[in-house]
């Protein structure tokens, strides 16, 4: 096992550090930027976008990205990112660039021709007051009180919206009282009455005054001139974007926020007819169901084999019904994933239900035909379910997710190394202290809003909660470890003295001064967050079979280096390592390892080998094992000779060497394969020579090492809960969940609109406490 450890850890990219998550937030805003002016330049979006280009500026030592910056196509001038119309303002519409007013403007640069002048106005110093009225955009008055709408007492003159005509929607006008409401009758007969005018049911009776005064414009000119409108094929398009927005959000838009007034008028201003919920969630729903089921399976019906991925078996909160979706995809050779169905669940379930799901997935995609089926991998049901199909069909290989097997061990660690016991007792008898005493928390909250800037409670889980969930107690070590400084000044010397008759008390002071309870909460975390980081790697990267030998030698190194930093035994820690590592452990991840020419190793003679000294004994055993499993009995010893001619020639250095080459992500300034899928068109061209092996080569390595993929949202799932014995509910929630799957695996998003808002806070967060720091404590 030690010579897996130092040979295969270098084929592991390096933890991520603060430069490379610069880079990536600096690559989102490029992206983001050139999606807009993608956008703009097919007509859907401002006008400046045809002169300035984003752009990205590298660091010359790192050479990753360390701003966005946009370049003036026409000048070449360079300019900051923060404020795109601003800089086209000042830029361009201002006359800053030369070579700009040379050209022919776009409409919609052009300023808009001043609107007539208004009978009436307003002093300009004059304070606001309750008769305030407002010039609106068709020269019509808006009325209505200062204190209840904020209008200001001076009048102000708006050019109507361009795609917007006025007349479409006279009849659809609202007039809440006591609020701004337009008003269509001419200025000189309003505005010269309006401050003086008295009427019998007050201030409310403003909004049935405009009512009556836009009637009588009606009468008196019925004929209005026509406005641009939107056409009947822009209108449909329209709602097509909008249609696919609300069904990929899955859930996090309600559909009755699609009749909302707010959102009714929106439409209005844009020049689009109001929309009906039953639209959406009837036959615009089944429409885009059908088409994109018809693309799943003719993509699937390409491929010669695939994988069945599942997630969602672990009921992660007892008692509750938010995770009760299961998840089927299908995984195909060339790297795509196509969402397959859901599963609804009200809790744990028996393994031979998982089984009969299972096989009743493989017979729906490919019939008779199961042969097609390469393999699973699930989050749950490796030792009955998966290990029943897998000894049933010889050709199958099912596998245990990582990402699931990573959090296992550090519930492994909590229950069987004392580290964690004696630090996990000691931050509870903290927290609970801090937190009911009243004395002790109201000091402590004093001293935390001197410190951070904020003041609360600790986080202490519920009672029994750590027994299968780590999450809580995670939550709490952090909340006393950031809060170390507060705690240290409440249990001081003067505290010290009046608590000699609490021996509760004393305790719990004596603890806050001991260096190794500070130390020992810190190994803890710091094991953790290892482990988590590793964890959360492995959910956005989905490392395949082969990879999984080398993250679990990375992981062996880390914690080394854990245990040397922090003075720990390695010899418990190992053990738990490794059992978590049997228990994970398939005979694949050696084969694939050996198969993959992305893990080949140059020897001396400039040779690209298998990397076999890298492997135990048994698990070259594995290997051997497992390909004469995967081939027919007459193909069996054929294998087996073409593995010997495998191991000891290996592969052209030039087809080695162009399979391993790797190049910058631009997002994450990681360095990545140049090309995923060069390993398996290595073998099914350049290395066709090896008929038996080559079949197994094929079907191995491009195999998934971890079951994660589409998140749903909260919200959806809880809507689940509540209508599962409904047929027609269920139905378009099944519809919803297979078009939103759908997109975000195409566009590999693999995280739930909740955790991109918390991550959007929690960077609000972070420049709100570096601002604070900042201010109260400057260098």
């Amino acid at each position: 096992m030690s010579a897996a450890t130092t040979n295969t850890a270098s084929a592991v990219v390096d933890p991520v550090s603060a430069d490379e998550l610069t880079a990536k937030a600096v690559h989102k805003r490029y992206e983001g930027l050139v999606m807009v002016r993608t956008k703009a330049i097919k007509g859907k979006g401002a006008w400046y976008w045809a002169y300035l280009e984003p752009m990205l500026v590298h660091n010359t030592d790192t050479g990753l990205a360390k701003a966005v910056k946009l370049r003036c196509s026409l000048c070449d001038a360079v300019f900051s990112a923060s404020n795109p119309s601003r800089t086209a303002s000042e830029h361009l519409k201002r006359g800053t660039c030369p070579n700009y007013n040379t050209l022919a403007k776009p409409i919609s640069s052009i300023s808009p021709s001043p609107p007539p002048q208004s009978t009436a106005a307003t002093p300009s110093n004059r304070k606001r007051s309750s008769s305030s009225v407002t010039v609106s955009g068709t020269g019509g008055v808006l009325p209505g009180s200062a204190s209840a709408s904020g209008v200001s007492g001076c009048s102000y003159q708006v050019t109507p919206l361009a795609i917007v005509d006025p007349s479409r929607f006279c009849a659809d006008l609202s007039y809440p009282p006591a609020a701004a409401t337009v008003v269509t009758a001419s200025a000189g007969t309003l505005l010269q009455h309006q401050q003086h005018l008295v009427l019998s049911g007050g201030k409310e009776d403003l909004g049935a005054l405009a009512m009556l005064e836009d009637s009588v414009k009606k009468l008196k000119s019925p004929k209005t001139s026509p406005g641009p409108t939107l056409s009947k094929s822009q209108v449909e398009c329209a709602f097509d974007f909008l249609a696919d927005w609300v069904y990929e959000s899955c859930g996090a838009v309600s559909f009755s926020s699609l009749e909302h007034p707010k959102f009714r008028a929106f439409l209005n201003q844009v020049g689009l007819p109001p929309i009906s919920k039953r639209e959406f969630t009837g036959s615009r729903l089944d429409i885009k169901y059908e088409e994109v089921k018809a693309e799943s399976e003719a993509r699937i019906r390409d491929a010669m084999f695939f994988q069945i991925s599942s997630d969602g078996w672990r009921v992660q909160s007892p008692g509750t019904v938010e995770q009760c979706l299961v998840n089927l995809t299908v995984n195909l050779p060339n790297g795509t994933s196509l969402y397959r169905r859901a599963v609804f669940l009200g809790g744990s379930v028996p393994s031979k239900y998982a089984e009969e799901v299972f096989w009743e997935t493989i017979t729906g995609i490919c019939g008779n035909a199961v042969q097609q089926c390469v393999g699973i991998v699930a989050d749950k049901f490796k030792a009955k379910a998966l290990r029943n199909l897998e000894n049933q069909h010889h050709w199958m290989v099912n596998l245990s997710c990582q990402f699931q097997g990573f959090n296992n061990l550090i519930k492994d660690f909590s229950k069987e190394l004392p580290l964690f016991k004696t630090a996990t007792e000691n931050a509870i008898k903290l927290a609970n202290f801090v937190n009911n005493t009243t004395q002790i928390r109201t000091s402590f909250n004093k001293y935390q809003l001197q410190e951070g800037g904020s003041a609360r409670l600790l986080r202490v889980p519920l009672h029994g909660q750590e027994s299968w969930n780590w999450e809580p107690l995670y939550a709490m070590m952090e909340d006393i470890l950031q809060s170390a400084r507060a705690l240290q000044l409440v249990f001081d010397e003067t505290y010290k003295v009046a608590s000699l008759e609490d021996q509760a008390a004393r305790e719990i002071s004596e603890m806050t001064r001991d260096v190794g309870f500070w130390n020992e909460l810190e190994a803890v975390l710091s094991l953790v967050k290892l482990i988590k980081d590793m964890a959360r790697e492995i959910e956005t990267e989905r490392p395949l079979v082969g990879q999984c030998l080398p993250l679990w030698d990375e992981l062996r190194a880390k914690v080394r280096e854990w245990c040397s930093k922090f003075n720990i035994a390695e010899g418990p820690v190992e053990k738990v390592i490794e059992r978590r590592f049997q228990k994970n452990y398939h005979p694949a991840w050696a084969a694939a390892f050996i198969l993959d020419p992305l893990y080949l190793i140059r020897d001396t003679s400039g040779k690209y080998l298998p990397p076999f000294k890298c492997l135990t004994t048994e698990q070259e055993k594995d290997v051997d094992k497992l390909i004469t499993r995967l081939v027919s009995r007459e193909e069996a010893h054929i294998a087996l000779m073409e593995l010997m001619k495998w191991r000891t020639e290996g592969l052209d250095p030039v087809y080695a060497r162009a399979v391993q080459m790797r190049e910058r992500d631009p997002i994450t300034g990681k360095m990545r394969i140049a090309n995923p899928q060069s390993s398996r068109l290595v073998w099914e061209t350049y290395l066709s020579e090896f008929k038996s092996l080559g079949k197994v080569a094929v079907r191995l390595i491009f195999l998934h090492a971890t079951s994660c993929g589409f998140k749903c949202n909260w919200s959806l799932l809880r809507w689940v809960g509540g209508h599962r014995n409904t047929r027609v509910g269920m139905d378009r929630a099944q519809k919803l969940i297979f078009i939103a799957a759908h997109s975000k695996l195409e566009r590999r998003d693999f995280s739930s609109d909740e955790e991109k808002d918390a991550e959007l806070f929690a960077l609000a967060n972070e420049a709100y406490d570096k601002d604070f720091v900042g201010l109260e404590r400057p260098p």
